[in-house]
């Protein structure tokens, strides 16, 4: 568990460094990607219990209005209280649509959870004046604790801050797979029937799993939409919401940075596809999730279990003078 722990903090000082080195184009997709990720790492939560959700846009989009409204409306331009606010709405939306969610299984669970994220995003659409319609809303460059950083360095103070805010939800998702409640939620996909014998309450362990993921999709939507400066209704359709299962099945659900890894890839994949084939970018990421399917069906992160089990094969046997 020490050496985890380490392995953990040497990844986080590794993914700093390497953010404050690249240019600021590579920064700014960094910043997207880990944003992204938490709702990815959100969908894989959900698939733990067999579950997929197409409507992760709803906790995305509540998140990133969150932050528009308060810096409209309230002149908050902060950035703790931004993603204190974010979390909040994703969780509160969760809250809302949690004890209706937490009945269903299947096909049904899926269309539910759209149903909720577009039935925002005709809210969105429709109240102009408040939402701004589909012209959404401009956010102003955030503060930190009542400073604002140079425009030079603002890209970089918010990599910065939102690989923080990703490290410490890994935290804690890492705890959470390994509580009685996580093992529960795997349970649960397994054979829920049993789970209900045992006498532990399934709704309640899907209420407290769809909390959890609306407070990170919340998050999630906070952080991507002060990178970007602007919010608008598109974060709430369906396309993004089955963009953010896309990457949880590219980067797998075998590990906490599965997702991550799967986002990060996927944001830098797009961008090289809009830039080589703009007109058939579409078409180059269908094939890539063929191959994918074909070759790696449990995701990116297969493939470094794979490469890590024989190198450690190899390093063992060469120990061992074979």
């Amino acid at each position: 568990m020490k050496l985890r722990r380490f392995g953990g903090l040497i990844l986080i000082a590794g993914m700093a460094g390497l953010g404050l080195l690249l240019p600021g184009w590579s920064r700014f997709l960094l910043t997207l990607a880990l944003a992204r990720g938490l709702l990815v790492l959100g969908v894989a939560l959900l698939m733990q219990a067999g579950l997929v959700s197409f409507g992760q846009g709803l906790f995305f989009a509540a998140g990133a209005y969150a932050v528009g409204f308060a810096a409209r409306d309230l002149g908050i331009r902060d950035a703790g209280l931004g993603v204190a606010l974010g979390a909040g709405a994703g969780l509160g939306i969760a809250a809302l649509t949690g004890p209706l969610l937490a009945r269903y299984r299947g096909i049904f669970f899926a269309m539910l959870t759209l149903a909720f994220s577009m039935i925002l995003y005709g809210i969105l659409v429709k109240a102009y004046r408040i939402t701004g319609g589909t012209d959404g809303l401009r956010i102003p460059p955030p503060t930190f604790l009542g400073w604002s950083l140079p425009e030079e360095h603002l890209g970089s103070g918010l990599y910065l801050f939102t690989l923080a805010c990703t490290a410490v939800m890994v935290f804690l998702i890492f705890r959470y797979l390994r509580s009685p409640l996580g093992y529960t939620v795997r349970a649960i996909r397994d054979n829920e029937v049993r789970v209900e014998y045992l006498g532990l309450s399934v709704s309640r362990a899907l209420y407290i799993t769809v909390l959890l993921v609306g407070a990170m999709g919340g998050l999630g939507g906070a952080l991507s939409a002060m990178s970007v400066g602007h919010v608008d209704p598109n974060l709430a359709y369906w396309t993004t919401s089955g963009e953010f299962v896309f990457v949880a099945l590219l980067g797998g659900t075998g590990n906490v940075f599965a997702p991550l890894a799967g986002s990060i890839v996927f944001e830098f994949l797009r961008t090289y596809a809009y830039k080589y084939i703009p007109y058939t970018w579409q078409m180059g990421l269908g094939l890539v999730m063929l191959a994918i399917v074909g070759f790696a069906p449990g995701g990116l992160w297969s493939l470094y279990e794979l490469i890590a089990r024989r190198m450690s094969g190899w390093t063992w046997s060469w120990k061992r003078g074979v």
